[in-house]
């Protein structure tokens, strides 16, 4: 921020989602925060995801564990290692405020005990701003997908933003949007209660993909 008097909230945070903008910085040593408002939208269809043959057969063998909230740090922290991060400290102290007011949340998965993939993102209504993803083994990052998908749509969410769209998240059924039909949808989810503990994550992985299953 070039104003030193500007403090940024998690207040002001949650108000600029609600106008439909988001943070970014240039990087990770870069104190400044600047706001962005695509021209075109990506958007992860909760009732409609696509789920390979490779990552099905992934999710049967069942070979790693999932949670919901319980290493939100160590997700965002994990999503910034790499060379290049729009993640500096200032939007990290943010969105670990975020989390303890319960409007940011992580989901991880773990293999062995050892973290390898997972996504973290902000709720408001019943939308979820989906913020950032990491993998450390192969597909980490779309078990977290796919598992963030079912339990957000068994929550009651309407609207999963992914922000922008890439084909990572266009093999899994994202599409970009104009800005004005984002903003309808965005609009609407807003006016409906959602929340994530409406119900517990569903650790079966059977299930999970029988479901995602019937609604692609």
């Amino acid at each position: 921020m070039t104003d030193d008097d500007f403090v940024l909230t998690p207040e002001l945070l949650l108000n600029a989602y609600a106008a439909g903008v988001f943070p970014m910085s240039e990087g990770r040593d870069d104190p400044e925060i600047f706001w962005v408002d695509p021209r075109r939208r990506g958007v992860l269809p909760l009732n409609g995801l696509h789920i390979s043959r490779s990552l099905a057969r992934r999710m049967r063998r069942g070979v790693y564990q999932v949670s919901l909230n319980t290493d939100f740090a160590g997700v965002i922290d994990a999503c910034a290692d790499r060379p290049e991060t729009w993640i500096n400290a200032e939007i990290r102290r943010l969105y670990l405020l975020l989390n303890e007011m319960g409007h940011a949340h992580s989901l991880e998965i773990r293999q062995d005990g050892a973290l390898v993939g997972g996504v973290y993102g902000v709720t408001l209504g019943a939308a979820f701003f989906g913020e950032s993803m990491f993998s450390r083994h192969t597909d980490g990052s779309k078990l977290a997908l796919v598992h963030m998908v079912d339990h957000l749509r068994r929550c009651g969410y309407m609207l999963f933003d992914t922000q922008f769209i890439t084909d990572h998240l266009a093999s899994l059924g994202a599409a970009e949007i104009s800005r004005a039909a984002y903003r309808r949808q965005l609009a609407t989810a807003l006016h409906y209660p959602a929340h994530m503990a409406r119900h517990p994550l569903d650790r079966d992985t059977q299930s999970v993909l029988q479901r995602s299953t019937q609604t692609s």
